[in-house]
């Protein structure tokens, strides 16, 4: 399989060339190993029981190694963080090691790394990573308050559609169609079966954990307490998992990097004090979300809303997959830019943006996601509510939408097709 080139590579180069260590860190097939060894001369891979042992009876094995030294699935032997951020400390030259991990270690080094060891997230591929059209509008040119808001896109709803199902895991994503499902199915099962017990929390009750994330991907894009979530996973049951068991769930996904909580917007202003504090809900694939709530492409199309598991949300279920899509391409795009993605919504309900992207100069891009191709004046009224309260602090505005040309409404405010949209 050919290798898709990453909006990630631009980040390790740059920190490869002045750091001595970089650990990527994201969930298992996202790509760590693949774009890693790109960077490296030799690799180590510590999820083989033998290197293991060879390591940890040898610990000066590390020091041999030819250099630069891929030390990969790093967490199955949690004292090499340790021993890395002392060669950092000795004077190692940039670029001597590259870390990567698909799990946080229950058993966690002794230090974090602060300082010696950055750490660069991989998410599943973005839209523009997938090589499906050619991004003309760029987030970059939109925090600069300088984008140039133009393009056509040959994409349309059938295709977005395709997009959510297909994952943006590369080895997946190459599999034929009828296939693919299978493959999705046993990267949950091994979650569940596996991956909960490597870090450290066996699963009792698989059918509850896996009833429970099915609910979870239900509440993709939205609000829901956890309660609510809770009771969509166990409807009319009296034995429900206890709230420290779900807790559980939750932390342990996040150190798998397979939950992608989106947090609320902090604001710059006194007025922002009114804002909601609750994360929009997000897996760190849509297609694992699809999965699990048994939807495919076709009948997301025909019966747009067709899950079975219930979750109060505004629109339907293929509107909200859709907005997890463009929300992992956006948080691609924004890593790069070392700016960060949240959402707004105000406490009463009666105003939110789906993606506010704030660079580190503290400009920032407020996006909304509709699924349809040509959005109308009520669905830039959030945008244009935030625009009159921000003022120059708002760089730029558009809605992300499933159509075919990008432009700009009289109103100012942006109009751009998913695919068109890039780092």
């Amino acid at each position: 399989m050919a290798y898709l080139s990453r909006v990630v590579d631009r980040q390790l180069d740059r920190l490869l060339a002045g750091l001595p260590a970089v650990a990527i860190e994201g969930p298992k097939a996202v790509g760590k190993t693949v774009t890693a060894r790109r960077r490296v001369v030799a690799t180590i891979a510590l999820d083989d029981d033998a290197e293991r042992v060879f390591l940890r009876d040898d610990p000066q094995r590390l020091d041999r190694l030819d250099k630069p030294l891929l030390i990969d699935e790093w967490q199955h032997y949690p004292p090499v963080w340790d021993r890395v951020r002392h060669d950092v400390d000795a004077g190692a030259g940039p670029g001597t090691y590259l870390l990567a991990g698909s799990n946080f270690p229950a058993e966690a080094p002794q230090h974090s790394g602060a300082g010696r060891i950055v750490t660069v997230r991989m998410r599943p591929l973005s839209l523009a990573e997938r090589q499906i059209a050619t991004p003309t509008v760029s987030l970059e040119a939109m925090l600069a308050g300088s984008a140039d808001i133009a393009g056509d896109c040959v994409l349309g709803l059938q295709d977005y559609t395709e997009e959510i199902t297909r994952s943006g895991f590369p080895g997946i994503r190459a599999l034929a169609d009828d296939v693919r499902p299978d493959i999705l199915d046993g990267y949950l099962a091994t979650v569940v079966d596996r991956d909960f017990a490597e870090a450290g929390r066996p699963v009792r009750r698989p059918q509850a954990l896996r009833a429970w994330l099915a609910a979870y991907a239900a509440a993709t894009s939205t609000t829901a307490a956890y309660n609510v979530i809770l009771d969509a996973a166990t409807p009319g049951l009296s034995d429900k998992p206890s709230r420290a068991t779900t807790i559980a769930y939750r932390e342990i996904l996040q150190r798998m990097w397979l939950l992608e909580e989106l947090p609320t917007w902090a604001g710059s202003r006194n007025w922002l004090t009114a804002l909601g504090q609750a994360p929009k809900h997000h897996l760190a694939d849509p297609a694992l979300a699809a999965r699990l709530l048994g939807v495919t492409s076709r009948s997301l199309l025909s019966r747009p809303d067709p899950g079975s598991v219930s979750i109060p949300r505004d629109g339907t279920l293929l509107g909200a997959l859709f907005e997890s899509l463009v929300t992992l391409s956006v948080r691609v795009y924004a890593d790069a830019l070392r700016a960060t993605v949240s959402h707004l919504r105000t406490q009463r309900g009666d105003h939110e943006v789906d993606l506010i992207v704030t660079g580190d100069d503290g400009a920032a891009v407020a996006l909304e996601v509709k699924l349809g191709a040509a959005p109308d004046d009520r669905d830039v009224r959030h945008l244009l509510w935030l625009k009159e309260r921000m003022g120059g602090d708002l760089a730029d505005a558009a809605v992300i939408t499933t159509g075919g040309a990008a432009y700009r409404r009289p109103d100012g405010i942006a109009v751009v097709p998913a695919a068109l949209l890039g780092p």
